[in-house]
């Protein structure tokens, strides 16, 4: 697998929103920081993905998945019920639409994977988990104006790369796979553009954006170690 994490995962500290500096180009920076610290520069998500990887461990990250992301109402459904960010109303509703079938389909793949494999410490695998879902569901509704639509749009440019896994799984599952449907990137460039015109806004939406990258990160060191741990037992 790669490195080894020593010990319990942490969970992902907090990030300080002054030490965001504001900058006119906010979609690049959004695409800068998703490719350094998004899903796709973790090791794990090649790991599952492919098609030789144990059916265990991918049962695994459906479950964990499907604990983080497989529940209704999610974050684009808050978000969009908190209201805070009139401006993004069209493209969270759009979102949220299209996550249904999304979740769907992750919820069929947890369903036909199988429980997770034995583990050592899954009850604080478990509880770890629960407390990341509600770490973004506090962000999906903060009152902070952009905080919950930087974090929507994290999840929507996270998503393509988790379902690599989960298109993976489904492959292997004799699955159909569904369309990929998430608000075209150029849609969720021009949104963050008439969003971010003042410093607090534009520091907002890249404090949510980071903290769904960081809370994904946490969840990927989490299986990585339950995957090290089983392969050690």
């Amino acid at each position: 697998m790669g490195h080894k994490p020593s010990g319990r995962v942490k969970e992902p500290m907090p990030l300080n929103s002054a030490d965001l500096k504001t900058s006119d180009a906010i979609w690049e920076r959004v695409r800068d920081l998703d490719r350094s610290e998004g899903s796709g520069a973790h090791p794990l998500l090649w790991h599952l993905a492919n098609p030789a990887t144990q059916l265990r461990d991918l049962a695994d990250a459906m479950h964990f998945l499907c604990l983080i992301h497989g529940n209704h109402p999610g974050l684009f459904d808050l978000a969009l019920a908190n209201g805070a960010d009139p401006l993004a109303s069209q493209w969270l509703t759009t979102a949220s639409d299209n996550f249904h079938t999304e979740r769907a389909f992750l919820v069929a793949l947890s369903a036909a994977a199988g429980p997770p494999p034995s583990t050592p410490a899954h009850a604080e695998s478990e509880t770890a988990v629960t407390a990341q879902r509600h770490a973004l569901e506090m962000l999906s509704r903060s009152d902070r104006a952009g905080c919950a639509t930087g974090a929507a749009i994290a999840l929507a440019l996270e998503w393509p790369i988790i379902r690599q896994i989960l298109d993976s799984a489904a492959r292997r599952l004799e699955i159909d796979v569904p369309p990929l449907a998430m608000p075209p990137e150029s849609e969720t460039a021009s949104l963050m553009a008439a969003m971010a015109t003042t410093a607090p806004v534009e520091r907002a939406m890249l404090f949510g954006f980071r903290q769904v990258l960081a809370q994904h990160r946490g969840l990927w060191e989490l299986l990585e170690a339950r995957v090290d741990a089983r392969e050690r037992a």
